[in-house]
Protein backbone atom coordinates (compact mmCIF):
# COMPACT_ATOMS: atom_id res chain seq x y z
CA UNK A 1 0.00 0.00 0.00
CA UNK A 2 1.17 3.54 -0.70
CA UNK A 3 1.18 5.50 2.56
CA UNK A 4 1.86 9.21 3.10
CA UNK A 5 3.25 10.19 6.49
CA UNK A 6 4.37 13.28 8.37
CA UNK A 7 8.15 12.93 8.37
CA UNK A 8 8.40 14.01 12.02
CA UNK A 9 6.54 10.99 13.42
CA UNK A 10 9.43 8.97 14.89
CA UNK A 11 10.03 5.30 14.04
CA UNK A 12 7.03 5.22 11.71
CA UNK A 13 8.64 5.11 8.27
CA UNK A 14 10.96 2.21 9.12
CA UNK A 15 8.11 0.29 10.77
CA UNK A 16 5.71 0.70 7.84
CA UNK A 17 8.37 -0.26 5.31
CA UNK A 18 9.21 -3.32 7.41
CA UNK A 19 5.50 -4.21 7.19
CA UNK A 20 5.80 -4.13 3.39
CA UNK A 21 4.37 -0.72 2.49
CA UNK A 22 5.57 2.06 0.17
CA UNK A 23 6.07 5.19 2.26
CA UNK A 24 6.22 8.84 1.20
CA UNK A 25 7.37 11.11 4.03
CA UNK A 26 6.88 14.89 3.92
CA UNK A 27 6.62 17.84 6.28
CA UNK A 28 3.09 17.95 7.64
CA UNK A 29 2.43 21.44 6.29
CA UNK A 30 3.58 20.34 2.83
CA UNK A 31 1.21 17.40 2.38
CA UNK A 32 -1.24 18.32 -0.40
CA UNK A 33 -3.98 16.66 -2.41
CA UNK A 34 -1.68 15.44 -5.15
CA UNK A 35 0.45 13.58 -2.58
CA UNK A 36 -2.45 11.51 -1.25
CA UNK A 37 -4.37 10.91 -4.48
CA UNK A 38 -3.05 7.35 -4.90
CA UNK A 39 -2.42 6.65 -1.20
CA UNK A 40 -4.44 4.18 0.82
CA UNK A 41 -3.45 5.56 4.22
CA UNK A 42 -2.31 8.82 5.78
CA UNK A 43 -0.42 9.38 9.06
CA UNK A 44 -0.37 13.01 10.25
CA UNK A 45 0.12 15.40 13.13
CA UNK A 46 -1.80 18.57 13.93
CA UNK A 47 -0.44 20.66 11.06
CA UNK A 48 -2.17 18.59 8.34
CA UNK A 49 -5.85 19.43 7.93
CA UNK A 50 -7.66 16.29 6.78
CA UNK A 51 -10.70 17.66 4.99
CA UNK A 52 -12.32 17.81 1.56
CA UNK A 53 -9.64 20.03 0.06
CA UNK A 54 -6.99 17.43 0.87
CA UNK A 55 -8.95 14.21 0.43
CA UNK A 56 -11.48 14.71 -2.38
CA UNK A 57 -10.74 12.24 -5.16
CA UNK A 58 -8.10 10.38 -3.17
CA UNK A 59 -7.83 6.67 -2.39
CA UNK A 60 -7.29 7.31 1.32
CA UNK A 61 -9.44 5.10 3.52
CA UNK A 62 -7.39 5.19 6.74
CA UNK A 63 -6.13 8.26 8.59
CA UNK A 64 -4.17 8.22 11.84
CA UNK A 65 -3.09 11.31 13.73
CA UNK A 66 -0.22 10.65 16.12
CA UNK A 67 -1.62 13.21 18.56
CA UNK A 68 -4.16 13.43 21.35
CA UNK A 69 -5.99 16.33 19.69
CA UNK A 70 -7.98 15.75 16.53
CA UNK A 71 -9.62 19.06 15.67
CA UNK A 72 -7.64 19.00 12.39
CA UNK A 73 -9.65 15.94 11.27
CA UNK A 74 -12.97 16.66 9.55
CA UNK A 75 -14.97 13.87 11.17
CA UNK A 76 -18.17 14.53 9.23
CA UNK A 77 -16.34 14.43 5.91
CA UNK A 78 -14.52 11.21 6.81
CA UNK A 79 -17.70 9.50 7.95
CA UNK A 80 -19.62 10.44 4.82
CA UNK A 81 -16.79 9.24 2.57
CA UNK A 82 -16.03 5.92 4.23
CA UNK A 83 -12.69 6.98 5.71
CA UNK A 84 -11.71 5.41 9.04
CA UNK A 85 -9.67 7.67 11.30
CA UNK A 86 -8.09 7.39 14.72
CA UNK A 87 -5.99 9.44 17.12
CA UNK A 88 -3.58 8.50 19.89
CA UNK A 89 -5.49 9.25 23.12
CA UNK A 90 -3.38 9.81 26.23
CA UNK A 91 -0.17 9.09 24.30
CA UNK A 92 1.69 12.12 25.66
CA UNK A 93 -0.02 12.44 29.04
CA UNK A 94 3.22 11.78 30.90
CA UNK A 95 5.02 14.50 28.97
CA UNK A 96 2.32 17.10 29.63
CA UNK A 97 2.24 16.23 33.33
CA UNK A 98 6.03 16.64 33.38
CA UNK A 99 5.65 20.03 31.69
CA UNK A 100 3.07 21.26 34.22
CA UNK A 101 5.18 19.94 37.12
CA UNK A 102 8.30 21.72 35.89
CA UNK A 103 6.44 24.98 35.25
CA UNK A 104 5.02 24.98 38.77
CA UNK A 105 8.28 23.88 40.42
CA UNK A 106 10.14 26.63 38.55
CA UNK A 107 7.96 29.20 40.29
CA UNK A 108 6.98 27.76 43.69
CA UNK A 109 8.90 25.88 46.36
CA UNK A 110 7.83 22.46 47.55
CA UNK A 111 6.84 24.03 50.87
CA UNK A 112 4.76 26.77 49.21
CA UNK A 113 2.67 24.27 47.23
CA UNK A 114 1.27 22.76 50.41
CA UNK A 115 -0.80 25.88 51.03
CA UNK A 116 -2.07 26.34 47.48
CA UNK A 117 -5.13 25.31 45.48
CA UNK A 118 -4.82 24.01 41.92
CA UNK A 119 -7.75 24.16 39.53
CA UNK A 120 -7.71 21.57 36.75
CA UNK A 121 -10.11 22.35 33.90
CA UNK A 122 -10.56 19.16 31.89
CA UNK A 123 -10.11 15.98 33.91
CA UNK A 124 -9.48 13.42 31.17
CA UNK A 125 -6.34 11.36 30.71
CA UNK A 126 -4.01 14.32 31.19
CA UNK A 127 -5.94 16.46 33.65
CA UNK A 128 -6.57 13.54 35.98
CA UNK A 129 -2.85 12.74 36.07
CA UNK A 130 -1.96 16.37 36.73
CA UNK A 131 -4.45 16.29 39.62
CA UNK A 132 -2.93 13.09 41.04
CA UNK A 133 0.56 14.59 41.01
CA UNK A 134 -0.63 17.85 42.60
CA UNK A 135 -2.30 15.98 45.45
CA UNK A 136 0.93 14.07 46.08
CA UNK A 137 2.76 17.40 46.08
CA UNK A 138 0.45 18.58 48.87
CA UNK A 139 -1.82 20.88 46.90
CA UNK A 140 -5.56 21.12 47.31
CA UNK A 141 -7.04 20.18 43.93
CA UNK A 142 -10.36 21.20 42.37
CA UNK A 143 -11.56 19.53 39.16
CA UNK A 144 -13.91 20.99 36.56
CA UNK A 145 -15.21 18.85 33.69
CA UNK A 146 -18.89 19.35 32.74
CA UNK A 147 -18.93 16.56 30.08
CA UNK A 148 -17.61 13.98 32.56
CA UNK A 149 -19.94 15.28 35.25
CA UNK A 150 -22.90 14.96 32.87
CA UNK A 151 -21.80 11.39 32.16
CA UNK A 152 -22.27 10.54 35.84
CA UNK A 153 -18.78 11.02 37.26
CA UNK A 154 -18.53 12.78 40.60
CA UNK A 155 -16.04 14.99 42.39
CA UNK A 156 -16.29 18.09 40.20
CA UNK A 157 -16.84 21.76 40.96
CA UNK A 158 -18.22 24.59 38.85
CA UNK A 159 -16.01 26.91 36.83
CA UNK A 160 -17.19 29.66 39.18
CA UNK A 161 -15.59 27.77 42.08
CA UNK A 162 -12.34 27.44 40.13
CA UNK A 163 -12.42 31.18 39.45
CA UNK A 164 -13.03 31.96 43.11
CA UNK A 165 -10.68 29.60 44.96
CA UNK A 166 -7.62 28.67 42.85
CA UNK A 167 -4.04 29.95 43.00
CA UNK A 168 -3.04 28.07 39.85
CA UNK A 169 -5.38 27.11 37.00
CA UNK A 170 -4.30 24.65 34.30
CA UNK A 171 -6.37 23.84 31.19
CA UNK A 172 -6.62 20.34 29.70
CA UNK A 173 -9.95 19.99 27.84
CA UNK A 174 -10.45 18.79 24.30
CA UNK A 175 -11.08 21.72 21.98
CA UNK A 176 -14.74 21.77 20.93
CA UNK A 177 -16.69 24.58 19.34
CA UNK A 178 -20.19 23.12 19.43
CA UNK A 179 -22.34 20.87 21.59
CA UNK A 180 -23.54 21.30 25.14
CA UNK A 181 -20.11 22.14 26.58
CA UNK A 182 -17.94 23.96 24.04
CA UNK A 183 -14.40 24.67 25.21
CA UNK A 184 -13.56 27.29 22.58
CA UNK A 185 -12.59 30.47 24.47
CA UNK A 186 -13.58 28.81 27.73
CA UNK A 187 -11.29 31.30 29.42
CA UNK A 188 -12.68 34.53 28.00
CA UNK A 189 -12.94 38.13 29.12
CA UNK A 190 -15.65 37.34 31.67
CA UNK A 191 -13.64 34.43 33.08
CA UNK A 192 -10.57 36.57 33.70
CA UNK A 193 -12.52 39.53 35.07
CA UNK A 194 -14.12 37.22 37.66
CA UNK A 195 -10.86 35.83 39.09
CA UNK A 196 -10.36 36.41 42.80
CA UNK A 197 -6.87 35.15 43.74
CA UNK A 198 -4.80 36.44 40.79
CA UNK A 199 -3.74 32.93 39.78
CA UNK A 200 -1.00 31.61 37.56
CA UNK A 201 -2.76 30.40 34.38
CA UNK A 202 -1.37 27.49 32.33
CA UNK A 203 -2.60 26.37 28.93
CA UNK A 204 -1.07 23.22 27.44
CA UNK A 205 -4.21 21.94 25.72
CA UNK A 206 -5.23 23.82 22.56
CA UNK A 207 -4.59 27.49 21.86
CA UNK A 208 -8.20 28.50 21.34
CA UNK A 209 -9.33 27.15 24.73
CA UNK A 210 -7.97 30.42 26.15
CA UNK A 211 -8.88 33.68 24.43
CA UNK A 212 -5.37 35.03 23.87
CA UNK A 213 -6.41 38.69 23.61
CA UNK A 214 -8.43 38.40 26.82
CA UNK A 215 -5.47 36.69 28.50
CA UNK A 216 -3.11 39.52 27.63
CA UNK A 217 -5.64 42.08 28.85
CA UNK A 218 -6.05 40.15 32.10
CA UNK A 219 -2.29 40.18 32.65
CA UNK A 220 -2.05 43.91 31.99
CA UNK A 221 -4.96 44.62 34.34
CA UNK A 222 -3.53 42.43 37.11
CA UNK A 223 -6.34 39.85 37.11
CA UNK A 224 -3.69 37.12 36.94
CA UNK A 225 -0.22 36.96 38.46
CA UNK A 226 1.36 35.34 35.40
CA UNK A 227 0.66 32.93 32.59
CA UNK A 228 2.20 29.97 30.79
CA UNK A 229 1.45 29.13 27.17
CA UNK A 230 2.58 26.10 25.23
CA UNK A 231 -0.29 26.43 22.74
CA UNK A 232 -1.31 29.62 20.96
CA UNK A 233 -4.09 30.97 18.83
CA UNK A 234 -2.88 31.36 15.26
CA UNK A 235 0.32 29.37 15.74
CA UNK A 236 2.91 29.33 14.33
CA UNK A 237 2.18 33.07 13.79
CA UNK A 238 1.89 33.97 17.45
CA UNK A 239 1.12 37.25 19.21
CA UNK A 240 4.52 38.85 19.94
CA UNK A 241 3.21 41.03 22.77
CA UNK A 242 1.68 37.96 24.41
CA UNK A 243 4.96 36.08 23.97
CA UNK A 244 6.98 38.86 25.60
CA UNK A 245 4.65 38.96 28.61
CA UNK A 246 4.49 35.20 29.26
CA UNK A 247 6.28 33.68 32.24
CA UNK A 248 6.84 30.45 30.30
CA UNK A 249 6.39 30.35 26.53
CA UNK A 250 7.08 27.21 24.49
CA UNK A 251 6.35 26.15 20.88
CA UNK A 252 3.63 23.51 21.41
CA UNK A 253 5.98 20.90 22.85
CA UNK A 254 4.47 20.16 26.28
CA UNK A 255 3.87 16.54 25.32
CA UNK A 256 7.13 16.12 23.42
CA UNK A 257 8.80 13.50 25.57
CA UNK A 258 10.49 10.52 23.94
CA UNK A 259 8.00 8.31 25.76
CA UNK A 260 5.05 10.31 24.47
CA UNK A 261 6.25 10.19 20.88
CA UNK A 262 6.95 6.47 21.09
CA UNK A 263 3.50 5.88 22.59
CA UNK A 264 1.83 7.85 19.79
CA UNK A 265 3.59 5.90 17.07
CA UNK A 266 2.84 2.60 18.78
CA UNK A 267 -0.87 3.43 19.18
CA UNK A 268 -1.50 4.51 15.58
CA UNK A 269 0.61 1.69 14.19
CA UNK A 270 -1.37 -0.81 16.26
CA UNK A 271 -4.64 0.63 14.93
CA UNK A 272 -3.30 0.37 11.38
CA UNK A 273 -2.21 -3.23 11.98
CA UNK A 274 -5.73 -4.06 13.16
CA UNK A 275 -7.21 -2.27 10.15
CA UNK A 276 -5.04 -4.19 7.67
CA UNK A 277 -5.02 -7.54 9.48
CA UNK A 278 -1.29 -7.44 10.27
CA UNK A 279 -0.82 -9.90 13.14
CA UNK A 280 2.97 -10.04 13.61
CA UNK A 281 4.82 -8.14 16.31
CA UNK A 282 5.07 -4.44 15.48
CA UNK A 283 8.60 -3.63 14.20
CA UNK A 284 9.38 -0.88 16.72
CA UNK A 285 12.70 -0.52 18.59
CA UNK A 286 12.78 -0.07 22.39
CA UNK A 287 13.59 3.35 23.82
CA UNK A 288 17.26 3.63 24.86
CA UNK A 289 18.26 4.68 28.37
CA UNK A 290 18.98 8.40 28.97
CA UNK A 291 22.55 9.58 28.46
CA UNK A 292 22.88 10.43 32.18
CA UNK A 293 20.39 8.17 33.99
CA UNK A 294 21.20 9.22 37.58
CA UNK A 295 19.95 12.55 38.94
CA UNK A 296 21.23 13.83 42.29
CA UNK A 297 18.96 16.44 43.85
CA UNK A 298 17.97 18.00 47.17
CA UNK A 299 14.26 17.32 46.62
CA UNK A 300 11.86 16.20 43.89
CA UNK A 301 11.37 19.75 42.61
CA UNK A 302 15.11 20.10 42.13
CA UNK A 303 15.21 16.74 40.35
CA UNK A 304 12.30 17.64 38.08
CA UNK A 305 14.00 20.86 36.98
CA UNK A 306 17.34 19.14 36.43
CA UNK A 307 15.58 16.70 34.13
CA UNK A 308 13.57 19.40 32.36
CA UNK A 309 13.42 23.17 32.85
CA UNK A 310 11.07 25.03 30.46
CA UNK A 311 12.65 28.41 31.23
CA UNK A 312 15.55 27.62 28.88
CA UNK A 313 13.13 26.95 26.01
CA UNK A 314 11.25 30.13 26.88
CA UNK A 315 14.39 32.17 26.38
CA UNK A 316 14.97 30.63 22.96
CA UNK A 317 11.40 31.22 21.73
CA UNK A 318 11.30 34.79 23.03
CA UNK A 319 14.55 35.49 21.24
CA UNK A 320 13.42 33.94 17.96
CA UNK A 321 9.62 33.85 17.69
CA UNK A 322 9.83 33.49 13.92
CA UNK A 323 11.40 30.05 14.48
CA UNK A 324 8.30 28.69 16.26
CA UNK A 325 7.67 25.92 13.74
CA UNK A 326 11.35 25.06 13.34
CA UNK A 327 11.82 24.82 17.11
CA UNK A 328 8.79 22.56 17.33
CA UNK A 329 9.71 20.32 14.41
CA UNK A 330 13.34 19.90 15.48
CA UNK A 331 12.71 19.56 19.20
CA UNK A 332 15.04 17.17 21.00
CA UNK A 333 12.60 14.87 22.77
CA UNK A 334 13.19 14.96 26.51
CA UNK A 335 12.89 11.95 28.79
CA UNK A 336 10.28 11.72 31.53
CA UNK A 337 11.26 11.41 35.22
CA UNK A 338 10.49 7.68 35.33
CA UNK A 339 13.43 7.07 32.97
CA UNK A 340 15.87 8.26 35.64
CA UNK A 341 17.15 7.06 38.99
CA UNK A 342 16.59 10.04 41.30
CA UNK A 343 18.86 10.24 44.35
CA UNK A 344 17.73 12.75 46.99
CA UNK A 345 20.28 14.13 49.45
Amino acid sequence: MKIVIDEKIPYLRDALEAMGHQVVAKAGTDIVANDVREAGALFVRTRTCCNASLLDGSSVRFIATATIGYDHIDDAYCRSNGIFWCSAPACNAGGVVQYVQSVIYSRYSVKALCGMTLGVVGAGAIGSRVAAWAKQAGMRVLLNDPPLEAAGRGGFVSLETIVRECDVITFHPTLTRNGAYPSYHLADENFFASLVRKPLVINASRGAVVDNIALLHAYKEGYISDFVLDVWEGEPEINKELLAAAYVATPHIAGYSAEGKFNATHIVLQRFAEYTGFSDELPLPPLPAPENPIVNAVDYADAALKIYNPLAETSVLKGSPHLFEELRNNYKFRREPAAYSIVLS
